[in-house]
């Protein structure tokens, strides 16, 4: 009696590949902590490979600017060439690495300089998302219904220790990975950023 044929398996959906996470340490943070700098990495990993012109142009920057802070993150490593690209007389930039993790130790470190860039990169990032849940709340009405209705804006006050609080917080990381393993639904499914504040406050009562 011959075989059946065998039932032909749907391919599983693609993944997206494991994340390009970069651990600053205190040479790469002071390379990284410039607010142009900062901005220019940003604009690269969320709209993907530009020249200088063009990213001076998005950050209304001069051309003369950004080229050279191009560079300067380029030799701490945060971009690179992109051989994709056209080979005319204008460099093209991607970024790296998709991310930077700051760590503990940066907190720790009792090196006047690396203290002073930790303050800047940290106040850099927390202006950005000030920036950026200011201009979805300014275009919302830009968007349909749907988007209006998913977005969240909220805020809770809980009694935890620092281990809660750590482990809270990786359970939300975990979360975020996860929807980012699973890619879009859709084609065409927008960009949607995440904000994770998280921190202690005094003279709480409740």
């Amino acid at each position: 009696m011959p075989e059946p044929e065998p039932t032909p398996e749907t391919p599983e959906k693609a993944q997206p590949p494991q994340q390009n996470v970069r651990t600053l340490d205190a040479r790469s943070l002071r390379g990284l902590a410039h607010p142009l700098r900062m901005r220019l990495l940003a604009a690269l990993r969320h709209h993907g490979a530009a020249t200088a012109s063009q990213l001076a142009a998005r950050l209304e920057e001069s051309s003369g600017a950004t080229s050279y802070h191009l560079r300067q993150l380029a030799e701490y490593g945060f971009v690179e060439d992109d051989p994709t690209r056209g080979k005319g007389r204008e460099r093209w930039w991607k970024a790296a690495q998709d991310g930077v993790r700051f760590t503990e130790d940066l907190h720790a470190n009792t090196d006047p300089e690396v203290r002073g860039a930790a303050n800047l990169y940290l106040h850099e990032v927390a202006t950005t998302h000030t920036q950026e849940l200011s201009t979805w709340l300014g275009t919302a009405g830009d968007w349909p219904l749907e988007w209006s209705q998913a977005a969240d804006m909220s805020d809770f006050t809980l009694r935890l220790t620092p281990q809660q609080l750590t482990e809270m917080n990786e359970e939300m990381h975990a979360v975020a990975e996860r929807y980012r393993r699973i890619g879009p639904a859709t084609e065409d499914a927008p960009q949607v950023r995440v904000h994770l504040h998280s921190f202690p406050r005094r003279g709480s009562t409740g």
